[in-house]
């Protein structure tokens, strides 16, 4: 039997599946391999995120998972709740409800309001209460007006509660109410550690455990034995993408130079491109895309030999993460980079983690 990795995680459906179903796959390929979480992202198209968590839990029996993310607001509170609270017990406890603020133009665009912090943060009372069972009476606050919220007076269920971090309000957040951070891929060193130590200190100002907020880097891992235009898809498609939903706001938080992105948005082939550039773009596309981003706004990834995506990937944890989620590969691709990563582990340091990957120490009996 292999030792589990509950430091490491993978995210299922990876970029633009063929079928959901794939995940079937994945998830079983993930737990023989010994990752330790599975981690489920939401799209409007197959990726529906309750129906794909509980396809997780059903072909799974050790593997930690978490939504990462949906959003509060398309979906009423009671329908959330009760989504984490069948989660919790189908999956055993190894469930944890990841909540993120979404890409507020797509939000435009469908006439869905943009989520504030204080709605989430409402939310998550909201949510802590229902979890104990109580009956919420009038509730009036930044998610709503509510005459009655309750689910069921005999639970006392505890749940995990994440989110999807990117900018200092949104991490300060999950410092004072959160249970797990989700930081977002191609996070340079120096964001992830000033990441990590605001949400830490929100934690302390809070009157929390700041040890108990479990934090996860989401790093790119491409090794060099995947095809070169897989790679390409995975690493210039996947930043590319980033850059067209919401550039401004990774580029300020990564203190890059903005001129690149306006260079970017000018471009007459990115600026006519019907949808994501991960999705859609074929190689031709997507090398031409690749003149457009700066070598260093690439760096942030675990690229190269196994071995060498196995050493950044540890490298990560010095930064104060305690989680890695290898992302944009499948369980499979991700095979020989885990091979690496267990020559090089650290014996001890990661024995105190829970398979729950919103938790920071394994839950008691």
């Amino acid at each position: 039997m292999v030792t589990q990795l509950n430091e490491l995680g993978f995210y299922t459906l990876a970029g633009a599946p063929r079928s959901p179903a794939d995940l079937l796959e994945e998830v079983r390929d993930g737990e023989a391999l010994g990752l330790g979480a599975a981690f489920v992202s939401e799209r409007y198209n197959i990726k529906e995120a309750a129906t794909l968590s509980g396809a997780v839990a059903a072909v799974s029996s050790t593997l930690g998972l978490a939504t990462a993310a949906t959003n509060h607001n398309t979906r009423h509170p009671l329908v959330t709740a009760s989504f984490a609270t069948t989660m919790h017990r189908l999956s055993d406890g190894r469930f944890t409800l990841g909540l993120g603020r979404g890409i507020g133009p797509l939000f435009d665009a469908y006439g869905i309001p943009r989520i504030t912090t204080a709605q989430v943060e409402d939310f998550v009372g909201v949510l802590r209460r229902l979890f104990r069972g109580e009956v919420l009476l009038g509730h009036d606050g930044p998610i709503g007006r509510y005459p009655v919220l309750h689910l069921d007076a005999a639970f006392d269920e505890d749940i995990p509660i994440g989110f999807t971090a990117f900018g200092p309000n949104s991490l300060a957040l999950c410092g004072r109410v959160m249970d797990m951070v989700v930081l977002h891929t191609f996070f340079t060193d120096e964001t992830v550690r000033r990441a990590v130590e605001t949400v830490r200190r929100a934690a302390e100002e809070a009157d929390r455990d700041p040890g108990t907020v479990r934090i996860w880097s989401c790093y790119a891992t491409v090794h060099d034995g995947l095809p070169e235009d897989l790679r390409l898809k995975k690493t210039v498609g996947r930043l590319a993408t980033y850059l067209q939903g919401y550039g401004d706001l990774l580029v300020a938080t990564n203190h890059w130079d903005p001129a690149p992105l306006e260079r970017f948005r000018a471009d007459e082939v990115v600026r006519s491109f019907p949808g994501a550039l991960d999705a859609k773009a074929d190689t031709a596309t997507l090398e031409h895309v690749a003149e457009l981003i700066p070598e260093e706004w690439l760096e942030p990834a675990a690229t190269g030999t196994p071995t060498r995506c196995a050493e950044r990937v540890l490298r990560q944890f010095d930064l104060g993460v305690d989680g890695v989620i290898m992302h944009g590969a499948t369980p499979a691709e991700l095979s020989p980079v885990v091979e690496a990563y267990r020559r090089i582990r650290p014996a001890g340091r990661f024995d105190a983690l829970a398979p729950n990957p919103g938790r920071s120490e394994p839950q008691r009996p």
